[in-house]
């Protein structure tokens, strides 16, 4: 007999009541270490007092009207985003699936409002993860995730990741732009190369294409800078981003530069939740986090000190380990058996992690960890390893 809660997740037998920092609690007691924070969404940890109040305080006086009516919440974040941005005007939505929506549109309709209306297909990449609608299952291209949902929609072309001649080669006549994760969580912690995003703003300069960027994973700090793209020294022309904009309550936003976002006039785009004073007096409390002096920089400080001790990791358990990858706090460990056993090792020891794809363990904490923090968590999984390579009977180096 089928549960109440429809059984689409194949969930570990672990219920949390509270959390604190980068730690959760179980109602007996025992206390994780959260380097999964939510699918990297808990942004400035759990229980943040100063994100939970503002909540707090906003749910007080109103959380929804609709965007028949000015919101002041709303304009204030969309200023204060594009002030810290590329972009000229923002979108707010609910969701990472629904910001990438958004960002196909405004590819679409910007070619029709500039006389081209046969332009509407959009160059993916393999290894990618844009979410769980119907068209961003065929822009995602994954068969798993597509298979038994009828026909794919279609407008999607689909290249080998940080190969700039696929690109090329896969740009026609009815081309009308390029989305692309410069770090994709999902598909295993891949970065695109600089010479590769590079080359991606030069062939769209070229073309006449637009350029958009989905940073729903790897955006808002997580890198150590606000946006991935920014390592590159480039701008596109349109961003999507989600999860660690809310620190855990659910928005998501398009950020595009005015030659983008005016084409989506009124009645052309709309949503009911997306935007409302709730989310984002929540999205402006994690702005104050992410935007203070010196946190971005701190980000990249611990990324750094969180990659040494996994690059230490990989080099002292060589039989269950291939590589290290990423960046900042969001960071992945190729291993040799199937990740899952890896993953439910580290669970074990107390530190919960999340697979990716091209059997990857994703570690994304909370951007608020501490040194001690970096410095357990690195501890939980050498001992986490120690149980693997023991019950599979490999070796660790001496």
């Amino acid at each position: 007999m089928i549960p109440a809660l429809m059984p689409t997740y194949t969930r570990a037998d672990l219920a949390f009541e509270r959390g604190e920092g980068a730690w959760l609690y179980t109602a007996e007691g025992r206390r994780y270490l959260d380097f999964g924070s939510g699918i990297a969404t808990a942004s400035v940890g759990h229980g943040n007092r100063h994100l939970a109040d503002a909540i707090a305080a906003q749910a007080h006086r109103v959380m929804h009207v609709s965007n028949l009516y000015r919101i002041p919440q709303a304009e204030l974040l969309a200023q204060r985003l594009v002030a810290a941005s590329f972009a000229d005007s923002v979108f707010f939505c609910n969701s990472g699936a629904e910001a990438n929506e958004g960002m196909v549109k405004m590819i679409r309709r910007a070619a029709y409002e500039n006389g081209q209306p046969d332009r509407f297909r959009v160059i993916t990449f393999e290894g990618a993860f844009h979410g769980r609608t119907l068209a961003m299952l065929a822009a995602t291209g994954n068969e798993k995730y597509l298979k038994g949902f009828g026909p794919r929609v279609d407008g999607f072309d689909q290249v080998p990741f940080n190969d700039l001649n696929a690109v090329r080669d896969a740009i026609g006549p009815h081309t009308a732009g390029i989305m692309v994760e410069p770090l994709q969580g999902e598909g295993g912690i891949r970065e695109g190369s600089t010479d590769f995003l590079r080359g991606l703003r030069a062939a769209c300069d070229a073309f006449g294409l637009v350029l958009g960027f989905d940073e729903v994973q790897c955006g808002m700090g997580r890198t150590g800078k606000l946006f991935a793209f920014e390592w590159a020294g480039i701008e596109p022309d349109v961003v999507s981003v989600a999860k660690g904009l809310g620190g855990g309550f659910p928005i998501g936003a398009i950020l595009a530069k005015e030659h983008v976002a005016k084409v989506l006039t009124p009645g052309t785009h709309g949503t009911t939740f997306g935007g409302n004073p709730l989310a984002c007096t929540a999205a402006n409390a994690v702005l104050d986090i992410l935007l203070a002096p010196g946190f971005l920089a701190e980000v990249a400080r611990k990324g750094a000190l969180f990659g040494a001790g996994l690059t230490t990791l990989v080099a002292d358990f060589p039989a269950l380990f291939a590589a290290r990858r990423g960046v900042g706090l969001i960071q992945g460990l190729q291993c040799v058996p199937p990740a899952g056993e890896v993953q439910a090792a580290f669970m074990a020891e107390g530190l919960l992690s999340v697979t990716a794809g091209e059997n990857v363990v994703r570690l994304v904490p909370p951007l608020v960890i501490t040194d001690a923090d970096i410095v357990e968590a690195v501890a939980l999984m050498r001992r986490g390893a120690a149980r693997c390579v023991a019950a599979g009977g490999r070796e660790a180096a001496p």
